[in-house]
């Protein structure tokens, strides 16, 4: 019986082993997708750090398979860290969330600002005698 016992604890110990050398070599073609992305967009791939974040279910060429969702962060002109989301199925991209640029920033004038929503904080100067105008 012990070696029965032995066995399964092997197979057990070859199975994990087989199993993250797949999820390591599936976390690298997915760090080389995202590098390809984000210079073919003209994003920078911050830190290298692509990180499994999810698992699903999906139904692709007819077919149940599982998608990965890997997360990971970019910078849009290397002062800001935006979140970028990449699916992979049988090695291949079925999915690609990135952040978008504007390109054109519309310049206000002041016909717009009276339409505009937005409230602009004044100091409240009534009952104060000193007049100062910190915001209370």
């Amino acid at each position: 019986m012990a070696r029965f016992d032995d066995l399964f604890l092997l197979l057990l110990l070859a199975s994990i082993v087989v199993a993250w050398l797949k999820l390591s070599r599936l976390r690298e073609l997915a760090a080389a997708e995202a590098r390809r992305q984000c210079e073919r967009h003209g994003l920078q791939l911050l830190d290298e750090t692509v990180g499994l974040s999810s698992l699903r279910l999906r139904r692709l060429d007819g077919m149940r398979v599982i998608e990965r969702g890997y997360s990971f962060e970019v910078s849009i002109d290397g002062n800001d860290r935006e979140p970028g989301r990449l699916w992979l199925a049988h090695g291949r991209v079925t999915g690609l969330s990135l952040p978008t640029i504007e390109a054109r920033i519309p310049e206000r004038n002041d016909a717009d600002a009276d339409a505009s929503n937005v409230v602009p904080l004044r100091p409240r100067l009534e009952g104060r005698k000193s007049g100062d105008p910190r915001i209370h």
